[in-house]
C-alpha cells in the first residue's frame, strides 16, 4: 500500500486475534508500530513473534488513566502518531434476559468507552502533528440484530456513529473511519462457537468460508494508505456477503 513506509502505528488489543495480525500486515508494510494490550503474557509472546515491533505496551482502555500513561510510553517511544488502529475488545455471549449490570458494563467500557478514550488520545498526537488515520473496530453486529449479543450490538453501533461523528470534526486534518467484520475466526469466536455452529454459519455465507483475521488487517492496510486518502466518514463491511444474506436475524 501506498505511504505506510515508516509510519507510526498504534494498535490496541494488539496481543491477538486480528490485531497481531494487522501489527504483523503493518511491519510488512514497512510501519513501525507499538501494540497496546491489557494481557502481559500475550504482549510478551507477540513480541517473540514479532521481533521488529518498537514496544508493546500494557493498556487497559476502559480506564482513562490507563490510556494516558500509555499514551505517555507511546510518544516516548514514537515521538508522535500517525496511525491508529483501535482494535480493543471484548464479547460475551449470552441471553438479553441474562445479562448482569456488571456484564453490561463491562463490554460498553470496553467496546465503546475504551474506543473513544484511545481516539481522543490519539486525535491530540495526531492534531499536534501533521494529522493522520484512525480506524475503530466496528462489527456487523452494530448494523443488524444479532441473537445473544445485546451488550456488544449496542457498543458496536455506538462505535460507528462515533466515527462517523469524529470525521466530521477532526477532518480535515485525520481521517477516521471504521471497520466492520463479520464472523472472523479469532480465539475469541473459538471459545464461543462450537465446531458444528461454525459449519452452520460457514454453509450459510455465500463465499463459502469464515473470515480470517488477515482478511481484515488487509483491509485497516488500505483505509491507512495513501490509496484511501478520500476515504472518511465510512464504514466498511467485511463479512463474506453476511448481510447480503441476512444472516444476522438467524439464531
Amino acid at each position: 500500500m501506498k505511504g505506510l513506509k515508516k509510519k507510526r502505528v498504534l494498535i490496541t488489543g494488539g496481543a491477538g486475534g486480528i490485531g497481531k495480525t494487522a501489527a504483523a500486515r503493518f511491519l510488512e508494510e514497512g510501519s513501525r508500530v507499538v501494540i497496546m494490550d491489557q494481557d502481559d503474557e500475550a504482549c510478551l509472546r507477540a513480541e517473540e513473534e514479532l521481533p521488529t515491533l518498537e514496544k508493546s505496551i500494557h493498556c487497559d482502555v476502559s480506564s482513562p488513566d490507563s490510556v494516558k500513561e500509555a499514551f505517555a510510553q507511546l510518544h516516548r517511544t514514537l515521538g508522535g502518531l500517525d496511525i491508529l488502529i483501535n482494535n480493543a475488545g471484548i464479547s460475551l455471549r449470552h441471553r438479553f434476559m441474562d445479562i448482569t449490570p456488571e456484564e453490561w458494563k463491562r463490554v460498553i467500557d470496553i467496546n465503546l468507552n475504551g474506543v473513544f478514550f484511545v481516539a481522543q488520545e490519539a486525535a491530540r498526537a495526531m492534531l499536534a502533528g501533521d494529522g493522520g488515520v484512525i480506524i475503530n473496530m466496528g462489527s456487523t453486529n452494530g448494523l443488524a440484530g444479532y441473537h445473544y449479543y445485546a451488550d456488544y450490538n449496542a457498543s458496536k453501533s455506538g462505535v460507528i456513529e462515533l466515527s462517523r461523528s469524529m470525521a466530521l470534526e477532526l477532518g480535515p486534518t485525520i481521517r477516521v473511519n471504521a471497520v466492520c467484520p463479520g464472523f472472523i475466526m479469532t480465539p475469541m469466536q473459538e471459545a464461543e462457537y462450537t465446531p458444528e455452529m461454525q459449519q452452520a454459519f460457514y454453509e450459510k455465507l455465500p463465499l463459502k468460508r469464515l473470515g480470517k483475521p488477515d482478511d481484515v488487517a488487509s483491509l485497516f492496510a488500505f483505509l491507512a494508505s495513501e490509496d484511501a486518502s478520500w476515504i472518511t466518514g465510512q464504514y466498511f463491511v467485511i463479512d463474506g456477503g453476511e448481510l447480503a444474506g441476512g444472516l444476522a436475524s438467524q439464531p
